[in-house]
């Protein structure tokens, strides 16, 4: 099963290598991991994608919370929550069948140079995933980078 994790850490060094070494020591693989700063440049928030079963995955977030860097920690996997991953994509396609398939399915062209773009898609992962496929069936993709998750929980969700 999926399961996606949010701490807010300290913001200092060696911290994001010891909640990755603890998910690593116990065999998990991360599957994206995603670390930035908050409004508060003392904190950042990490967000883990990790597929296992839910008692080992309970148990590995039960002991990142006793991590001295950790502040908070809560597996979103079953809150109400927003995610959002960002993929930015080289492709080679015809120019005017690019522009229609972008329009249609909402990426955003960043740059065009002779037949090859650079293209950017944001939304769920499953839906990144179905952007991709969908550029395979236009053109032919030279090169992709995505960011991973990042997941916030809803303000209907903590607001009350």
């Amino acid at each position: 099963m999926r399961h996606l994790i949010s701490m807010l850490l300290q913001n200092e060094a060696g911290a994001l290598a010891r909640v990755a070494g603890l998910f690593a020591s116990r065999g998990y693989n991360i599957e994206s991991l995603t670390v930035a700063a908050t409004h508060d440049d003392e904190v950042s928030r990490l967000t883990l994608t990790v597929y296992g079963d839910d008692a080992t995955v309970e148990q590995v977030v039960k002991q990142s919370a006793k991590l001295v860097d950790v502040i908070e920690i809560a597996e979103l996997t079953r809150r109400e929550h927003l995610e959002r991953e960002l993929s930015v994509v080289r492709v080679e396609a015809e120019a005017p069948v690019l522009d229609a398939y972008l329009s249609r399915a909402g990426g955003r062209l960043l740059e065009r140079t002779g037949g090859h773009a650079v293209v950017e898609y944001t939304g769920r992962t499953d839906e990144v995933d179905g952007f991709i496929d969908g550029l395979r069936e236009v053109g032919a993709i030279a090169d992709q980078a995505r960011s991973g998750v990042a997941a916030v929980e809803r303000a209907s969700a903590v607001s009350g």
